[in-house]
């Protein structure tokens, strides 16, 4: 069988695809004190519902990995958002915690497969400098989506009320669909369709190699501080500082700088320097900027916490697009596969991490900031390891 010439997806749709799952992740977060209040549960309660939602998002990279490889990459994209539909139409009809926290989870899986299936196009379609720098641009879509979540849950959480927010969601799962059966294109190649690679031999290969497992460290670690501060910040802003929901959406921006900031400078800066040395910079300014971020908070100062704030995932936005495209190299053949066997485990330490930060809730503004030090100093630590391997 002949290979039939690839066609590549608009930038646009990939940063479509990459962002949804995440806008739908962290608009929830300004509506998270309400919801406590609305459903009557505690603020460690109603935060399983961020945790929650990395379990069945690692289950769902895994099986729309495997179904992009057998089905192809339109298909499972299409029925993933589908089901994320479905998600979001439980979400608006759910009476109590136990159904939300249910239809979070159908949500949630149906979202990976925007996550696992376009970066699996991505990386079949993007290589080299050119991928490095489609993965910086994605990359600060990926910050950027999440950062605009609160900014718009907590505007339409002021003017409307919380629910209207899993109305929002309905609409925004409806207009991605249509634009996906638009404009999304078939990129895997027609020799893939009978390649079906043996997934133990993959697991294996993924296990064995050091550099997969660095690599996921880093950005389990760097979405699980993401994650985690989007878990424990309207507790600190709404909560400690009096800050309404609103204004607390407003803070998202600090974020959105830091990743378009962040992306600008992996575009300007892959010309002159190598990856691994961006990642590198990258880790060692989000330790300085955490370091900051914990005296800030310890002497209970606001602006200047946003100041670390930014500083801290100002370094991460310079890592992550890096570590995105370098992760899977020499995995080509079987990458839908790898893909998903890779996302499952990252999203795995993403659960973990952000379940962590709701377990060690306890009203204190000065967790958050020693938690995010903590990981930005093992990060760092596992990099320089694998990058002093790479010397020798």
């Amino acid at each position: 069988m002949k290979n039939v010439q690839k066609q590549v997806p608009s930038l646009m749709l990939i940063i479509t695809l990459v962002g949804f799952p995440q806008i739908s992740e962290s608009i929830f977060t300004p509506v998270l004190p309400a919801l406590s209040r609305a459903l009557q549960v505690s603020a460690s309660q109603i935060q399983l519902t961020m945790s929650s939602y990395f379990i069945a998002f690692a289950i769902g990279v895994l099986v729309w990995g495997q179904l992009a490889d057998y089905w192809g990459r339109r298909p499972a994209m299409l029925a993933g958002i589908v089901i994320y539909l479905i998600g979001n139409l439980g979400l608006y009809l759910s009476p109590n915690f136990t159904w939300l926290l249910g239809f979070r989870l159908v949500q949630a899986f149906g979202a990976s497969a925007g996550s696992v299936v376009t970066q699996t196009i991505m990386r079949e379609s993007f290589s080299g400098v050119t991928g490095a720098k489609i993965f910086a641009q994605t990359s600060a879509a990926m910050a950027l989506s999440p950062a605009l979540g609160p900014l718009l849950g907590g505007l339409v959480q002021s003017l409307f009320g919380y629910r209207q927010v899993f109305s929002t969601l309905i609409a925004m799962a409806v207009l991605v669909l249509l634009y996906s059966g638009w404009r999304l294109p078939e990129t895997r190649q027609l020799t893939a369709v009978t390649a079906r690679p043996n997934q133990w031999q993959v697991i294996k290969r993924l296990w064995h190699d050091p550099v997969v497992w660095v690599y996921g460290i880093l950005i389990g670690g760097i979405n699980g501080i993401l994650f985690s501060y989007y878990a424990e910040a309207p507790f600190i802003f709404e909560t400690h500082f009096g800050f309404a929901a609103w204004q607390y959406g407003l803070l998202g921006l600090v974020l959105a700088a830091a990743s378009l900031l962040g992306a600008l400078l992996v575009n300007h800066l892959l010309n002159r320097y190598q990856p691994e040395q961006l990642v590198l910079a990258g880790l060692g300014l989000s330790v300085l900027a955490s370091l900051c971020l914990v005296s800030f908070a310890w002497v209970n100062q606001a602006g200047a916490m946003l100041v670390g704030i930014f500083g801290a995932f100002l370094g991460l936005n310079i890592t992550l697009p890096n570590a995105l495209n370098r992760a899977l190299v020499g995995y080509e053949g079987i990458m839908g596969s790898a893909s998903g066997w890779f996302s499952l485990a990252y999203y795995v330490i993403v659960s973990g991490l952000t379940y962590l930060m709701s377990w060690l809730h306890q009203g204190s503004i000065v967790t958050l900031p020693v938690y995010m030090l903590g990981l930005c100093v093992i990060m760092l630590g596992s990099y320089f390891w694998l990058y002093q391997a790479k010397l020798k």
